[in-house]
């Protein structure tokens, strides 16, 4: 399992290249790659912050448990920090176990998570100024199906 926070952009082929590679008991794959979208057409950069030993600490620790949870042979989750422009890659997942419902289901397990709980802060910058990205409902809920049901 590896966890990167970095600020330098990634490979993307050769991070896939040779993950879930060598292990006997692997059947599935599945890599996503996240990109830098410009929603509002006038987005100049983003600005991405996090509290470094923090973030890794509370990244490796969600991974883990999607690999308990999913029985993964192997886990990667690679995400960006500093300055990034629209189109650049921001940050990667990969997964890969025995079976591809549980890659496919760990996978989006993981993007729903560093989409709606991982601690990094984002700002836009545009033409207009400069504002936070908030937290949307529509991540939360995404968040929530993988979440046992009280009651």
């Amino acid at each position: 399992m590896r966890v990167l926070v970095q600020s330098k952009p990634f490979d993307y082929g050769a991070e896939c290249a040779g993950f879930g590679q060598g292990g006997r008991d692997v059947g599935a794959v599945v890599t996503f790659l996240g990109v830098v979208r410009d929603d509002s057409g006038s987005l100049a950069r983003m600005e991405i912050e996090h509290y470094p030993g923090m973030t890794e600490k509370a990244i490796a620790a969600i991974a883990d448990e999607a690999k308990t949870r999913w029985q993964l042979a192997d886990v990667l989750v690679i995400h960006r920090h500093g300055t990034l422009e629209p189109g650049e890659a921001i940050m990667m997942v990969a997964t890969a176990a025995r079976h591809r419902v549980a890659a496919f289901e760990a996978a989006e397990f993981l993007m729903d998570y560093l989409k709606s709980r991982a601690p990094f802060w984002k700002k836009e910058i545009g033409p207009e100024g400069t504002g936070w990205v908030a937290a949307r409902d529509e991540d939360e809920t995404a968040l929530s199906r993988w979440r046992p049901e009280r009651g």
